[in-house]
Protein backbone atom coordinates (compact mmCIF):
# COMPACT_ATOMS: atom_id res chain seq x y z
CA UNK A 1 0.00 0.00 0.00
CA UNK A 2 1.33 3.60 -0.70
CA UNK A 3 0.70 6.74 1.29
CA UNK A 4 -0.46 9.62 -1.26
CA UNK A 5 0.06 13.56 -0.58
CA UNK A 6 -3.32 13.95 -1.34
CA UNK A 7 -5.33 15.13 1.16
CA UNK A 8 -8.58 13.74 -0.34
CA UNK A 9 -6.99 10.44 -0.29
CA UNK A 10 -5.54 10.93 3.57
CA UNK A 11 -8.79 11.90 5.08
CA UNK A 12 -9.59 8.42 4.90
CA UNK A 13 -6.09 7.09 6.23
CA UNK A 14 -8.16 6.92 9.68
CA UNK A 15 -11.28 5.99 8.67
CA UNK A 16 -12.32 2.38 9.17
CA UNK A 17 -12.03 -0.27 6.60
CA UNK A 18 -14.19 -2.83 5.41
CA UNK A 19 -14.88 -5.33 2.73
CA UNK A 20 -17.95 -6.06 0.94
CA UNK A 21 -17.79 -9.30 -0.99
CA UNK A 22 -20.21 -10.17 -3.44
CA UNK A 23 -21.92 -14.10 -4.26
CA UNK A 24 -18.94 -14.69 -7.21
CA UNK A 25 -16.51 -14.18 -3.79
CA UNK A 26 -15.04 -11.35 -5.06
CA UNK A 27 -14.00 -8.23 -2.57
CA UNK A 28 -14.46 -4.79 -2.74
CA UNK A 29 -12.33 -2.85 0.10
CA UNK A 30 -14.23 0.31 1.25
CA UNK A 31 -13.72 2.98 3.29
CA UNK A 32 -16.52 3.14 5.83
CA UNK A 33 -18.21 6.84 5.61
CA UNK A 34 -21.15 6.41 8.10
CA UNK A 35 -22.89 4.45 10.37
CA UNK A 36 -26.25 4.87 11.29
CA UNK A 37 -28.56 2.59 13.43
CA UNK A 38 -32.31 2.21 12.89
CA UNK A 39 -34.49 -0.44 15.67
CA UNK A 40 -31.33 -1.27 16.95
CA UNK A 41 -29.50 -2.45 13.26
CA UNK A 42 -26.37 -1.16 11.74
CA UNK A 43 -26.23 0.16 8.97
CA UNK A 44 -23.38 2.03 7.20
CA UNK A 45 -22.52 4.10 4.20
CA UNK A 46 -19.33 2.85 2.04
CA UNK A 47 -17.03 4.60 -0.03
CA UNK A 48 -14.95 2.23 -2.44
CA UNK A 49 -10.88 2.66 -1.37
CA UNK A 50 -10.16 2.85 -5.33
CA UNK A 51 -11.92 4.72 -7.87
CA UNK A 52 -15.26 3.37 -9.72
CA UNK A 53 -14.97 2.21 -13.43
CA UNK A 54 -17.60 1.81 -15.92
CA UNK A 55 -17.05 0.58 -19.77
CA UNK A 56 -19.23 1.13 -22.64
CA UNK A 57 -19.83 -0.48 -26.08
CA UNK A 58 -20.16 2.04 -28.53
CA UNK A 59 -23.15 1.05 -31.28
CA UNK A 60 -23.82 3.04 -34.06
CA UNK A 61 -27.72 4.28 -33.76
CA UNK A 62 -28.91 5.52 -36.82
CA UNK A 63 -26.78 8.70 -37.25
CA UNK A 64 -25.68 8.93 -33.88
CA UNK A 65 -23.37 6.52 -31.33
CA UNK A 66 -25.15 5.21 -27.91
CA UNK A 67 -23.23 4.37 -25.36
CA UNK A 68 -24.41 1.12 -24.10
CA UNK A 69 -22.65 -0.16 -20.36
CA UNK A 70 -20.91 -3.03 -20.75
CA UNK A 71 -22.26 -5.17 -17.40
CA UNK A 72 -22.06 -9.27 -18.42
CA UNK A 73 -19.49 -11.09 -17.15
CA UNK A 74 -18.50 -12.74 -20.74
CA UNK A 75 -17.97 -9.98 -22.14
CA UNK A 76 -16.01 -8.08 -18.99
CA UNK A 77 -13.67 -11.40 -19.24
CA UNK A 78 -13.22 -11.41 -22.65
CA UNK A 79 -12.20 -7.66 -23.12
CA UNK A 80 -10.26 -7.18 -19.54
CA UNK A 81 -6.77 -7.81 -20.50
CA UNK A 82 -7.19 -5.20 -23.26
CA UNK A 83 -8.68 -2.88 -20.93
CA UNK A 84 -6.27 -3.56 -18.25
CA UNK A 85 -3.00 -3.11 -20.95
CA UNK A 86 -4.73 0.54 -22.06
CA UNK A 87 -5.01 1.51 -18.35
CA UNK A 88 -1.76 0.54 -17.02
CA UNK A 89 -0.20 3.12 -20.01
CA UNK A 90 -1.52 5.64 -17.21
CA UNK A 91 -0.28 4.23 -14.57
CA UNK A 92 -3.43 2.87 -13.55
CA UNK A 93 -3.98 -0.65 -12.25
CA UNK A 94 -7.77 -2.59 -12.99
CA UNK A 95 -9.03 -4.54 -10.56
CA UNK A 96 -11.69 -7.03 -10.85
CA UNK A 97 -13.70 -6.48 -8.00
CA UNK A 98 -17.15 -6.77 -6.14
CA UNK A 99 -19.99 -5.26 -7.86
CA UNK A 100 -18.11 -2.47 -9.86
CA UNK A 101 -14.29 -2.90 -11.84
CA UNK A 102 -12.37 -0.41 -9.88
CA UNK A 103 -8.59 1.15 -10.65
CA UNK A 104 -5.77 2.00 -8.44
CA UNK A 105 -3.85 5.14 -8.83
CA UNK A 106 -3.70 8.16 -9.73
CA UNK A 107 -6.74 9.46 -12.10
CA UNK A 108 -5.79 12.36 -14.26
CA UNK A 109 -7.21 16.00 -13.99
CA UNK A 110 -10.47 16.32 -14.71
CA UNK A 111 -10.89 17.67 -18.56
CA UNK A 112 -13.70 19.32 -19.17
CA UNK A 113 -13.12 18.14 -23.00
CA UNK A 114 -13.40 14.48 -21.98
CA UNK A 115 -16.52 14.23 -19.58
CA UNK A 116 -19.36 12.36 -21.08
CA UNK A 117 -23.12 12.91 -19.44
CA UNK A 118 -25.10 9.27 -18.68
CA UNK A 119 -29.12 10.06 -18.69
CA UNK A 120 -29.83 7.41 -15.95
CA UNK A 121 -33.69 6.40 -16.83
CA UNK A 122 -35.79 4.27 -14.36
CA UNK A 123 -39.02 3.68 -13.74
CA UNK A 124 -40.32 5.71 -10.68
CA UNK A 125 -37.24 7.09 -10.03
CA UNK A 126 -36.27 10.71 -10.97
CA UNK A 127 -32.47 10.33 -11.12
CA UNK A 128 -30.33 13.24 -12.28
CA UNK A 129 -27.38 12.38 -14.81
CA UNK A 130 -24.03 11.14 -13.91
CA UNK A 131 -21.14 13.01 -15.26
CA UNK A 132 -17.97 10.86 -16.46
CA UNK A 133 -14.78 11.26 -16.96
CA UNK A 134 -13.30 9.26 -20.11
CA UNK A 135 -9.98 7.62 -19.09
CA UNK A 136 -9.09 5.36 -21.84
CA UNK A 137 -10.78 3.88 -25.22
CA UNK A 138 -9.65 0.74 -27.19
CA UNK A 139 -11.04 -1.75 -29.83
CA UNK A 140 -11.38 -5.14 -29.06
CA UNK A 141 -12.24 -7.75 -32.25
CA UNK A 142 -13.54 -4.03 -34.30
CA UNK A 143 -16.00 -3.13 -31.64
CA UNK A 144 -14.73 0.09 -29.80
CA UNK A 145 -14.88 0.45 -26.26
CA UNK A 146 -14.71 3.42 -23.70
CA UNK A 147 -13.25 3.52 -20.10
CA UNK A 148 -14.51 5.90 -17.68
CA UNK A 149 -14.82 7.17 -14.04
CA UNK A 150 -17.94 8.53 -12.22
CA UNK A 151 -17.20 12.62 -11.04
CA UNK A 152 -19.12 11.54 -7.95
CA UNK A 153 -18.25 9.30 -6.01
CA UNK A 154 -19.63 5.88 -5.92
CA UNK A 155 -21.31 5.07 -2.38
CA UNK A 156 -23.05 1.52 -1.02
CA UNK A 157 -25.33 1.71 1.41
CA UNK A 158 -24.89 -1.18 3.58
CA UNK A 159 -26.25 -3.67 7.13
CA UNK A 160 -23.84 -5.09 9.52
CA UNK A 161 -24.74 -8.80 9.55
CA UNK A 162 -24.67 -10.78 13.35
CA UNK A 163 -21.01 -11.53 12.39
CA UNK A 164 -19.64 -8.24 11.62
CA UNK A 165 -19.66 -8.25 8.06
CA UNK A 166 -21.34 -5.52 5.71
CA UNK A 167 -24.06 -6.82 3.37
CA UNK A 168 -25.44 -4.73 0.42
CA UNK A 169 -29.00 -3.45 0.91
CA UNK A 170 -31.11 -4.48 -2.24
CA UNK A 171 -32.75 -1.30 -4.33
CA UNK A 172 -35.77 -2.72 -2.85
CA UNK A 173 -34.32 -2.18 1.02
CA UNK A 174 -33.05 0.91 0.44
CA UNK A 175 -35.94 2.69 -0.74
CA UNK A 176 -37.91 1.44 2.31
CA UNK A 177 -35.17 2.69 4.58
CA UNK A 178 -34.59 5.69 2.76
CA UNK A 179 -36.98 8.00 5.14
CA UNK A 180 -36.04 6.39 8.03
CA UNK A 181 -32.32 7.36 7.43
CA UNK A 182 -32.65 10.85 6.10
CA UNK A 183 -35.09 11.52 9.11
CA UNK A 184 -31.54 10.33 11.09
CA UNK A 185 -29.14 12.21 9.05
CA UNK A 186 -31.33 15.49 9.17
CA UNK A 187 -31.34 14.67 12.94
CA UNK A 188 -27.84 14.69 13.48
CA UNK A 189 -27.29 17.80 11.19
CA UNK A 190 -29.32 20.35 13.78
Amino acid sequence: MFSSESPEENEHSHAASVTLTDEAGRSLPCYKERSLFVEDQEYVLLLPVDAAIEIFAWQADGEEEEAIPVEDDETIDQIFTTAEAVLAEQNLILKRTAFVLTVAGELPAVDETELFTLEIEEEGADLDPEQLQLLASFYHEEQEYAIYTPLDPLMFFARINAVNHPELLSPEEFRKLQPLLEEQLFDELE
